[in-house]
C-alpha cells in the first residue's frame, strides 16, 4: 500500500468518526513492511474518555500487537496535526514517521503551538510529513463543526 493509501483509509475513520458524533480525526499505524498493524478514529465521547484520540488508540493497539511500547520501523498516518498530547506519545513510542493531513494553527503541538519536536528536551523526533490529503481532511474537518454551530 502506498502513503495516499494509508491517508485515504485515515480518512475513512475521520468519516466514520463523525458519524458517531465524534471530532473527525482518523489513524492508521503501518510496520515498516508497509501492513497495517492499528487503526481506528476518535473514540472520546464513545468511551468517556479525554485521551481516547485515534492516534493514542492505535498506538496502544499496535503496542500490544508488536508486544513493545516502542514501535521503531513503524509510521503512523492522521488526518490531523496531532495536539501535544499525542505528540508525546508518539515520540515515546519511538514512531520513525508521522503524515498527517490538516494543519491545527489552535490545538496542534508539531508544527503549531508547542512544536514539540523542535524542543531540545524531546529525546526522539519522527520524520514529519504534513499536508497530506490536506484539503479533504481540513473539509472534514469544518464540515463537522460547522453543522454543530
Amino acid at each position: 500500500m502506498s502513503q495516499k493509501t494509508f491517508m485515504e483509509r485515515a480518512l475513512e475513520l475521520a468519516h466514520a468518526s463523525s458519524e458517531r458524533g465524534e471530532v473527525p480525526v482518523g489513524a492508521v499505524l503501518v510496520d515498516g513492511r508497509g501492513k497495517e498493524l492499528a487503526a481506528d478514529g476518535n473514540r472520546v465521547e464513545q468511551y468517556c474518555d479525554p485521551v481516547a484520540h485515534a492516534e493514542i488508540l492505535v498506538l496502544r493497539a499496535g503496542a500490544e500487537k508488536l508486544g513493545t511500547p516502542r514501535l521503531t520501523g513503524c509510521d503512523l498516518y492522521v488526518t490531523l496535526e496531532p495536539c501535544p498530547m499525542c505528540a508525546q506519545a508518539i515520540s515515546f513510542a519511538r514512531v520513525r514517521r508521522l503524515y498527517f493531513g490538516a494543519k491545527d494553527p489552535k490545538g496542534g503541538g508539531v508544527e503549531n503551538g508547542p512544536r514539540l519536536y523542535d524542543q531540545p528536551t524531546c529525546n526522539h523526533h519522527p520524520e514529519v510529513y504534513g499536508g497530506i490529503n490536506e484539503v479533504r481532511a481540513s473539509r472534514l474537518l469544518k464540515n463537522f463543526f460547522s453543522a454543530r454551530r
